[in-house]
């Protein structure tokens, strides 16, 4: 064979062979990608590093879609709970046709303030809800049920009245949040329970940098009335309304510009969350006294709340109290002095 002829066909084994190699490593890496791809989507990592893995329990992970439910009675139960829960007026509210159907007394949804159907961490996420009652509750200074819950949302939240237990409509409520809560611990509690912590200012509410706060983040979505947006196919709100006739009375807990300052902090503007807020402890806390210090229905017979008044919480925003504070202070702040003083008149750690 020609000498020059075999150099060629060995440099071009050589080639072949070096191509070879590379493509087998390029497969291998995209086999490693492909096989860590999965074990992400299954959750596997979830947890080994806080700062990047920020989902915090793997009940958030779960199929929570209804329509994937077989056909069943149980199951239908199920669907008809969450249709309640996310067009509430429709079916208990104003939009009912039926009087004796009527609950709620404005066009607000369940789904208004438990965010992605009761399903994301730190909006009053419902997953296991049912499992945490009966349950002590300071508003009423006894043990409730879960339905006893429900119609506190009803009467405050909601602006209307109890939802006979035995209503089709309660059933089906209850039976949604125990559906949610199928995987939670035996206990209910999960992480990502309520609302997430803020550092209270030790200052008054500043109405004018939270009406600025408002402007800026607000606005866009709830209007800059402060009356949301309906959609225009079926009246329904798209963004509810933050105060006035249609929004929450003055008896709901997101009156307390504590809870309220923490519901916003991780949730909103749209698309906040509890591990990438938008807005600073300062701002939530701002604009949930500016927000709070609108006018809207007034809940009846809220000097009978918290029999015990000791467990009132600080941001309260109505009397009587068992403690020498303003009424004004209740609902603007500075809180740091009523906690102080609770710590060391009644030993107790206040916290809202």
């Amino acid at each position: 064979m020609d000498t020059s002829n075999s150099k060629a066909v060995g440099k071009m084994i050589k080639q072949v062979q070096k191509l070879c190699l590379q493509l087998s490593i390029c497969v291998f890496l995209i086999f490693v990608l492909a096989f860590a791809i999965v074990l992400g989507g299954l959750g596997y990592f979830d947890g080994l590093n806080n700062e990047t893995s920020p989902i915090l329990d793997d009940v958030y992970h779960m199929d929570y879609n209804v329509y994937n439910l077989s056909s069943s009675s149980k199951n239908e139960e199920i669907k008809l709970g969450f249709e309640i829960f996310r067009n509430t007026s429709v079916h208990i509210g104003p939009k009912q046709k039926d009087t004796t159907r009527i609950f709620a007394g404005n066009n607000l949804a369940c789904a208004s303030c438990h965010i992605d159907g009761g399903t994301k961490p730190y909006a009053a996420p419902l997953i296991g809800v049912v499992k945490r009652f009966p349950q002590f509750r300071g508003r009423e200074n006894k043990i409730g049920t879960i339905e006893e819950r429900v119609n506190g949302c009803m009467e405050r939240s909601m602006n209307g009245k109890v939802m006979p237990e035995s209503a089709l409509e309660m059933k089906a409520l209850i039976a949604y949040m125990d559906w949610l809560g199928r995987t939670a611990p035996s206990n209910g509690k999960i992480e990502g329970q309520g609302f997430v912590k803020v550092e209270i200012p030790e200052r008054a509410v500043d109405l004018a940098h939270g009406e600025t706060v408002f402007i800026k983040h607000c606005v866009l979505c709830h209007g800059a009335d402060g009356q949301g947006q309906r959609l225009p196919e079926n009246d329904l709100y798209l963004y509810p309304p933050l105060w006035g006739d249609d929004s929450y009375n003055n008896g709901a807990g997101m009156t307390r510009v504590i809870t309220a300052a923490q519901f916003i902090k991780g949730n909103m503007p749209f698309g906040a969350t509890f591990d990438n807020p938008i807005l600073t402890d300062e701002e939530a806390y701002d604009v949930a006294g500016y927000i709070n210090q609108k006018n809207r229905p007034t809940k009846p017979n809220r000097e009978v709340d918290f029999p015990d008044l000791a467990k009132k919480p600080v941001s309260t925003p109505y009397g009587p109290y068992v403690d020498p504070f303003t009424e004004e202070q209740h609902q603007l702040g500075p809180f740091q002095p009523i906690i102080d003083y609770y710590q060391e008149e009644y030993d107790i750690i206040k916290t809202k």
